[in-house]
């Protein structure tokens, strides 16, 4: 049967959900948006102007959301992914679609999935296999689920980048699970590696032999500046994803040792950060600058044998 989604909803609107809603929107699809930091009066009055600005009408509630919704896009926090999908279930009705884009283990996904099945509502999981930005709609999605088939096309015709992968709930999450043992396990392998590194003036050195060793990899270029950035912006949602990963480990009966000490790594950085006042910036972002700042600008003779700053345990 041919399906046709004109009516969009987003429960979250952080960066995922924002620049998916606003793309959606710009296409000119009906979307709005329900974020619980709406609740909070601190944050209101931003996100309110982040919806207008991007032509998304703002909902006082996630049933409001889906309402008014032929397509719920579950866009929140891992911690949170469930609550979301209670929050919403009641609204909900047959002859719509739950899309759970959240970077969450595959028992959560199936637990999420229970909790909408009642509603006669279907329930597709999507493991967000890159950055939302700066692909937006064309970021790749991996789609599983029952039902997952019988929507893609009419995703696809929203602009989304969905592949189906499998029939069952949480297949596509244990793709993301397991890759996010690589991708951010990198990320923390290149902030201890570079700031060690430069804590004894030796990065170049250390750069050079990475260029030796992978010439493809882009350690002379942006590869080591993007992979710190990562982690200096989202460390604490990195973090909890990688408490996912772990819980997703266990459940296979493996130890995540390496999932584990990437969250610690990454939750250091940010620790550290905040403990200096530093935010981060995008614009011209540079580690060698943000370990600078860590240090607090001050490098003696005998910098090599002060242990690190913050960032270590």
């Amino acid at each position: 049967m041919s399906r046709s989604i004109e009516q969009v909803g987003l429960i979250g609107f952080g960066e995922a959900g924002g620049i998916l809603g606003a793309a959606l929107a710009r296409a000119g699809y009906t979307v709005a948006m329900y974020d619980i930091l709406l609740e909070q009066p601190a944050r209101r009055e931003g996100l309110l102007q982040k919806a207008q600005q991007a032509r998304v009408r703002p909902c006082d509630s996630a049933g409001a959301v889906a309402q008014c919704s032929v397509l719920v896009i579950s866009a929140v926090t891992a911690s949170s992914s469930l609550e979301a999908a209670a929050a919403v279930a009641p609204a909900l009705r047959p002859g719509q679609l739950f899309l759970d884009i959240n970077s969450v283990s595959p028992d959560r996904k199936r637990a999420s999935a229970r909790l909408i099945e009642p509603s006669g509502a279907d329930f597709v999981e999507a493991a967000v296999m890159a950055p939302v930005p700066p692909q937006g709609l064309g970021v790749p999605m991996l789609l599983g689920g029952a039902r997952a088939a019988a929507w893609a096309e009419a995703l696809r015709a929203l602009g989304l980048n969905v592949s189906v992968i499998a029939s069952d709930v949480g297949v596509a999450s244990a793709v993301k699970m397991c890759r996010s043992i690589l991708i951010k396990g990198l990320e923390a392998l290149t902030i201890e590696s570079l700031f060690a590194a430069r804590r004894f003036g030796a990065e170049e050195q250390v750069l050079a032999s990475l260029r030796q060793s992978f010439p493809h990899m882009g350690w002379e270029t942006g590869l080591p500046d993007y992979l710190v950035s990562r982690v200096a912006e989202h460390g604490v949602r990195r973090a909890a994803e990688m408490g996912e990963v772990a819980s997703t480990l266990e459940t296979a009966g493996f130890e995540p040792v390496m999932a584990r000490a990437a969250a610690r790594r990454q939750t250091l950085l940010v620790e550290a950060m905040a403990a200096r006042a530093l935010a981060y910036r995008a614009q011209g972002f540079s580690w060698r600058e943000l370990a600078d700042a860590l240090e607090g600008g001050a490098r003696s003779p005998d910098a090599g044998r002060r242990p690190l700053p913050a960032v270590e345990a």
